[in-house]
């Protein structure tokens, strides 16, 4: 880590002049609690210890300049009129920010910027969220802005939607940026409240096993769940008014008007009121220190996502269904929006290489895949560092 701290700034050194700040972004998980954000259910993530670094320092123009270290590229543009996408990508994370900041009145001249990090691309581990919250931290911290946590996710959230055109949940920047070591966040995603709960097993690993399968099925099925969810809460609503969302909604009222629906509009809605049932029942597993009741609840969200919401993949359920013959793994699922992707697992940190060979030798035999493997802990949320502790050379 100290050396691509390091990387970092003799990169800002190299290419720019002044002493930059160091922000230090990190990834996250999501521990439990999947495809209830856009039906304003709850959601359980955490902060991880895989990060983006962005080294930072005005850069006495209007022109922003900025250097992807990993990429090795390079790109400037003049920030202080109407911003446009910059036509590379990874550009318009950064700009997206800015953008946002001056929609809101907060004006900025130039800026140069190095980064580049640790947390995987494609993953699942959300390295966009990183960047984009790395950058409007430092900006905040350069500028002297002070930015409520609430209204910084926003920024950072609308940079994605609004500039970039993903149209993602607040839940990735909002944990990147406020997280908290050895806890995971209960992040309520209608009224955006938010408390810790401690995580406190300093001899688990958080392990994401990568399918490395990407499936296009995944954005249009994604679309297609939510249509469901959404006709399911018009059907409810023609018998309470009230109703605007399935957080409106209970299990029994739900059951009570099963016959309304059709079975599979009927079978999405009962997943998304389980997690959320899931989610605050596993918050009240970390509050009684009691990991195992908490792990078991991970398998039955991974079970809900393949039975009920349909999500999954063989592979996925191949490596979750592996980890059960496997000593050590306190609890595994399915992470993320589906059809490919990460399983993340709790591991008992003295079976972690156990686990690791075990199960990278599983996924091989049945399915002739290579099994890519992020081993993480739970960390702080976006921060500066320390740059005069990194030594840097010319």
């Amino acid at each position: 880590m100290q050396t691509l701290k390091h990387h970092i700034i003799t990169e800002f050194h190299r290419r720019f002049e002044g002493d930059p700040i160091l922000v230090q972004s990190p990834g996250r998980v999501n521990l439990i609690g999947e495809h209830t954000d856009y039906n304003d259910g709850f959601v359980l993530p955490a902060a991880i210890d895989k990060y983006i670094f962005l080294a930072m320092a005005p850069s006495g123009t209007d022109n922003s300049r900025f250097y992807a270290a990993d990429q090795q590229d390079y790109y400037e543009t003049d920030t202080s009129g109407k911003l446009s996408k910059s036509g590379k990508g990874w550009p318009d994370y950064l700009l997206g920010v800015i953008d946002q900041l001056r929609r809101r009145g907060y004006e900025s001249r130039g800026i140069n910027c190095v980064f580049g990090g640790n947390v995987p691309i494609g993953a699942g581990l959300s390295s966009s969220a990183a960047l984009e919250g790395g950058m409007l931290f430092g900006l905040t911290r350069l500028l002297g802005w002070e930015i409520p946590p609430v209204e910084m996710a926003r920024i950072a959230q609308q940079a994605e939607n609004a500039f970039v055109g993903v149209q993602c949940g607040i839940m990735d920047q909002f944990i990147s940026l406020n997280g908290r070591k050895n806890h995971a966040m209960k992040l309520d995603c209608r009224s955006l409240e938010y408390e810790f709960y401690p995580l406190n097993r300093p001899d688990l690993h958080i392990v994401l096993c990568d399918t490395q399968i990407r499936r296009e099925l995944a954005s249009s099925e994604y679309n297609v769940r939510r249509s469901q969810c959404e006709e399911g809460v018009r059907i409810l609503q023609k018998i309470h008014p009230g109703i605007q969302s399935l957080r409106d909604v209970t299990l029994p009222f739900l059951k009570k008007h099963e016959a309304l629906m059709e079975p599979l509009v009927y079978k999405r809605c009962n997943y998304v009121l389980e997690e959320n049932e899931r989610v605050l029942n596993a918050c009240k597993d970390l509050d009684n220190n009691d990991i195992v009741s908490f792990g078991q609840r991970m398998y039955q969200s991974h079970a809900g996502l393949r039975d009920k919401y349909e999500v999954s993949c063989p592979e996925l359920d191949i490596l979750v269904d592996s980890t059960r013959n496997i000593e050590g793994v306190i609890g595994a699922r399915m992470m993320g929006g589906g059809f490919g992707g990460c399983t993340i697992n709790l591991v008992e940190d003295v079976h972690l290489e156990t686990f690791k060979k075990k199960i990278t030798m599983m996924y091989q035999e049945k399915t002739r895949k290579h099994l890519q493997i992020y081993q993480t802990k739970i960390s702080d949320g976006t921060h500066l560092m320390d740059v005069s502790e990194i030594k840097t050379k010319e």
